[in-house]
C-alpha cells in the first residue's frame, strides 16, 4: 500500500507541474515521467502500479471512443478498408527497414531488433519472444517500450503545432465546456454494466487489447442503435490518462540493459525516424481522403489506440476514423505478423536457434 501511495502521489505531482506548464496531455504525459523517474531514483520504496489500475483506464476510454461511431463513419471505413490494408504494410516494411539499419549499426541480432521494432503490439511480440529461441527478451521489451513513450511524449507536441494548424488554447475555446458529472446518470448504469462485461469476455477470448476494444465495440452497438450514451466529465477522462500514463513509466527498466547508452541512442533514434515516416504516410493519406492532416496523422502514429485515442479527442479529429486504422494495425499484427515473422526467422536465425515450432498456447 505504502508504494502504491507514493506512485499515485508521484503521478498527481507529474500531472499537476505538467497542468501548470500548459503541456498537452498533461495528466498522460506528466504521471509517465514522474513514475519513470521515481522508479530510477527511489531507493527504499519502489513504485507499484497494478495492472487492474490501468485496464479500468483503458474500459473508460473504450467507451469514450466508442461513443463516436455514427453510421456515416462506418460507411467511410469500408470506402478506406483499402488504404488501411495499404497503409500498414508500408509502415511495417518502413519499421522493418528501421530495424535492418539498427542491426546493423549495432551489431544487435536482427530478429530481436526487428520483433522490438513492429509498431503497436508489445503484448503480442512479447508472447511471440517467449516462444521464439535466440531473442533477447529484455532488449525486444526495451525497444518496444522506449518507442511508445517517444511516440506518446513527440506525437502530442507535434498534434498541438502550428504544423498542423493549431495550439492548445484555440483548442480548449473548441471543446467549450465539458459534460457534468450529473448527465452521466441513469444511462451510465447500463453502459458501465455491458463495458465491464464484454472486457471480461474478450479477455477470456484472448481477444487483442481486449479491455480497450470489447467496451468500444459494445459502446459502438448500443450506440448505432439508439440507446444514448453520456458524454464522459473532463475530470474523470483525466484520471484515466492517469492511470494509463502511470502504467506506461514504469514499464521501461534501462538498468538491464548492456550497452546502455548505445542502445537507448539507437532506440531514440529509431522512434523519431519513425514517428517521421508515419508522417509522410499521413501525407499520402490526407491526399488520398478527404481527411484532416491531424487525423490522418493519428492515424498512422505508430503509438496505442488508447492514447491516439486520447489526442484524437483533444484536438477534435475524427476519432472514429483515427481509431479504426489503429485497430486494423493491431489486428494485422496480432493475426498476420506472428506467422510471418516465424517464417522469415527461419531463414534470419541458425536452426539451433530456432528450434522446433512453438506449441500455441490454449
Amino acid at each position: 500500500m505504502i508504494r502504491f501511495i507514493v506512485t499515485l502521489a508521484l503521478s498527481l505531482v507529474g500531472g499537476t507541474l505538467f497542468t501548470l506548464i500548459h503541456s498537452p496531455l498533461p495528466w498522460l504525459l506528466g504521471p509517465m515521467l514522474f513514475a519513470f523517474l521515481g522508479a530510477r531514483f527511489l531507493k527504499k520504496v519502489k513504485p507499484l502500479w497494478p495492472s487492474y489500475l490501468r485496464d479500468t483506464a483503458l474500459i473508460i476510454i473504450g467507451y469514450s471512443i466508442g461513443l463516436t461511431f455514427t453510421v456515416n463513419t462506418l460507411q467511410e471505413m469500408g470506402k478506406q478498408l483499402p488504404s488501411m490494408i495499404l497503409m500498414t504494410v508500408l509502415l511495417l516494411l518502413f519499421s522493418a527497414l528501421i530495424a535492418y539499419c539498427i542491426s546493423k549499426v549495432s551489431g544487435l541480432d536482427l530478429p530481436t531488433v526487428l520483433m522490438g521494432s513492429i509498431p503497436g503490439g508489445l503484448s503480442q511480440m512479447i508472447i511471440l519472444a517467449e516462444d521464439t529461441k535466440g531473442i533477447d527478451l529484455t532488449v525486444m521489451t526495451f525497444l518496444q517500450v522506449s518507442r511508445l513513450m517517444i511516440i506518446i511524449f513527440c506525437v502530442p507536441l507535434l498534434i498541438f503545432s502550428p504544423l498542423f494548424g493549431g495550439d492548445r488554447s484555440a483548442i480548449e475555446q473548441i471543446a467549450g465546456v465539458s459534460a457534468r458529472w450529473s448527465d452521466l446518470f441513469p444511462n451510465i448504469f447500463l453502459f458501465a454494466i455491458v463495458c465491464v462485461i464484454c472486457a471480461v469476455m474478450a479477455k477470456k477470448i484472448r481477444f487483442p487489447s481486449a479491455f480497450l476494444l470489447g467496451p468500444m465495440i459494445a459502446t459502438a452497438v448500443l450506440h448505432l442503435s439508439g440507446v444514448s450514451g453520456p458524454a464522459l466529465p473532463s475530470g474523470l477522462l483525466d484520471v484515466s490518462q492517469l492511470l494509463i500514463g502511470t502504467y506506461v513509466g514504469l514499464l521501461l527498466r534501462p538498468e538491464s540493459l548492456t550497452h546502455k547508452v548505445r542502445i537507448i541512442g539507437l532506440a531514440i533514434i529509431s522512434g523519431c525516424v519513425l514517428i517521421l515516416g508515419s508522417l509522410g504516410l499521413s501525407l499520402m493519406l490526407s491526399n488520398m481522403h478527404d481527411v484532416t492532416a491531424a487525423t490522418a496523422f493519428l492515424a498512422m502514429a505508430p503509438g496505442g489506440m488508447d492514447q491516439m485515442g486520447i489526442m484524437a479527442k483533444e484536438v477534435h479529429a475524427d476519432i472514429a476514423i483515427v481509431t479504426c486504422y489503429q485497430i486494423f494495425r493491431t489486428w494485422f499484427i496480432y493475426f498476420a505478423v506472428p506467422p510471418l515473422l516465424r517464417l522469415a526467422f527461419k531463414y534470419l536465425m541458425p536452426r539451433d536457434k530456432v528450434g522446433n515450432e512453438p506449441v500455441p498456447r490454449s
